[in-house]
């Protein structure tokens, strides 16, 4: 059976749009994510993602409401990653500081960078769901 890893990812959203990061190393270097990492032992996930956000992009994430859960296999390990809505706290723009790239992409946007394959399923679900997830936002 293969390892699980349990992550944490954020869907950092401004107005109309939300933030895509590019991955700068590893087996998976030059894919696009959703910002986030590792949820730590003793650690919740929210927390691990609240955590993560602030190491990768300088953000100090105030606002988080439970998304989905995205299971996802593999060859070499079991990705069982949280998501989580995050607004950017105001007046603020994600610092990248371990990825390579990063960007706004607005709902036309959303499949013009080349995802990783768990994220693909949720960005699809995302853009059919895009005014409920923009719209609640606003609360």
């Amino acid at each position: 059976m293969a390892e699980t890893k349990h992550v944490a990812a954020a869907l950092i959203t401004d107005g109309a749009r939300i933030f895509a990061a590019q991955r700068a190393a590893g087996a998976q270097k030059d894919g696009w994510e959703l910002p986030g990492g590792k949820v730590e032992p003793g650690e919740t996930a929210e927390d691990a993602c609240r955590r993560e956000i602030e190491e990768e992009l300088g953000l100090k994430l105030t606002t988080l409401w439970y998304l989905d859960t995205v299971e996802y296999d593999y060859p070499d390990f079991h990705l069982s990653m949280d998501v989580y809505v995050a607004p950017v706290p105001a007046g603020t723009e994600p610092e990248l500081k371990v990825h390579e790239a990063g960007r706004w992409l607005a709902h036309e946007d959303l499949l013009s960078v080349d995802w990783l394959e768990a994220d693909r399923s949720l960005v699809n679900a995302i853009g059919l769901a895009w005014e409920d997830i923009i719209q609640a936002e606003q609360f």
